[in-house]
C-alpha cells in the first residue's frame, strides 16, 4: 500500500527545503567541527536561536545543563560503553547520532513532511549503507550504526530497536512495524559479562509486525514474516509466516510456478 501524497503550506514547504539543504551543506562540506555545527543547530531547534554569552549567564541552571547536553562532547550513549566498539567509527558518527535523537525528541521530529527527510539526509553519514527510498518514523535507536545496512525500500517504522553490535543487514522491501527488537548480541548463559556477537540477516521482502523480536544471529528469508509479539530464536525459512514464543511456522506463503505471490497473503497476525 503506497502512501498518500502530502505537503505542507508552499512557504512551509520552501523554509524545509532551504533549511535541509543548508544543513547538508555544512554537514558535508567540512568546513565546521561536527560537534559545534550539531550544537548550533539544536540550541536554534530548542531555543530559538543562537544564544550569546550574555544570554547563558543569564540562564536557569537547568537551562544552562540543557544547553550545555545539546553539544555531543558534553554527552555520553549507551553504546560508548561497549567494550567492542570501535571508538574512531563511532566518534565519526556520534554528532550525527545525537542530532538524529534530539530531533525525534523536540516538536520538529513529529512532523513527518520534514522529518522523513530530515533522517534521509543523516542516515547516508551514519549507517554502512542506505539503498533508495529510505524512510524511517520516530524514536529509532541502533547501537553503533556503522553495522547496519538497509536495501532499498525499506520502512522502519516507530520505537524500532536496531542493536547492531554485530551487524545487521536488512535487504529490500522491508517493512519494520511498531516497537520490533531486532538484535546481533546475546549473553553467555553463565557468565553475563560476557558478549557474544552474531550477524543477524533480514532477507527482502520480509515484514516483522508488531512488537516482534529477532534475537541475535537468527536469519529471516526472503518473503518471510513474524507475527506480532512472536519471539524468533532460529533461521526463518522463506516464504515462511512465524508466531508465537519461540516462533514456528503457521503457514506458508502461496506461491505460483514463478515465485510471485498468488492468494491472501496476509494472516491473522
Amino acid at each position: 500500500m503506497t502512501y498518500r501524497d502530502l505537503s505542507a503550506l508552499p512557504s512551509a514547504e520552501a523554509d524545509f527545503s532551504q533549511f535541509l539543504a543548508q544543513l547538508h551543506d555544512e554537514l558535508t562540506r567540512g568546513r565546521k567541527d561536527p560537534n559545534e555545527l550539531v550544537s548550533e543547530t539544536l540550541q536554534q531547534i530548542y531555543f530559538g536561536h543562537l544564544l550569546r554569552a550574555t544570554e547563558i549567564q543569564d540562564l536557569p541552571l537547568a537551562s544552562q545543563a540543557l544547553l550545555h547536553s545539546l553539544d555531543p562532547r558534553n554527552v555520553t550513549t549507551e553504546p560508548e560503553y561497549y567494550a567492542e566498539i570501535d571508538a574512531k567509527q563511532y566518534a565519526e558518527r556520534k554528532p550525527l547520532i545525537w542530532l538524529w535523537q534530539m530531533f525525534d525528541r523536540s516538536p520538529l521530529g513529529h512532523n513527518a513532511l520534514l522529518s522523513h527527510r530530515f533522517r534521509r539526509l543523516l542516515a547516508p553519514l551514519i549507517f554502512k549503507r542506505v539503498g533508495e527510498n529510505f524512510k524511517c518514523w520516530n524514536q529509532v535507536e541502533w547501537s553503533f550504526g556503522y553495522n547496519l545496512s538497509f536495501g532499498n525500500n525499506v520502512v522502519v517504522h516507530r520505537h524500532v530497536l536496531l542493536d547492531d553490535r554485530g551487524g545487521i543487514e536488512i535487504g529490500n522491501n522491508v517493512s519494520i512495524s511498531d516497537y520490533v527488537n531486532v538484535y546481533s548480541h546475546t549473553h553467555d548463559l553463565n557468565e553475563i559479562s560476557k558478549v557474544y556477537n552474531l550477524p543477524t540477516l533480514i532477507g527482502n521482502d520480509v515484514r516483522l509486525t508488531y512488537h516482534s523480536t529477532v534475537l541475535a544471529g537468527c536469519r529471516i528469508g526472503d518473503n518471510a514474516m513474524v507475527g506480532t509479539g512472536a519471539v524468533v530464536t532460529k533461521d526463518v525459512a522463506a516464504n515462511h509466516i512465524v508466531v508465537g514464543i519461540p516462533a514456528k511456522t503457521a503457514k506458508v506463503k502461496n506461491l505460483c510456478a514463478s515465485g510471485a505471490r498468488v492468494g491472501p497473503s496476509d494472516p491473522a497476525t
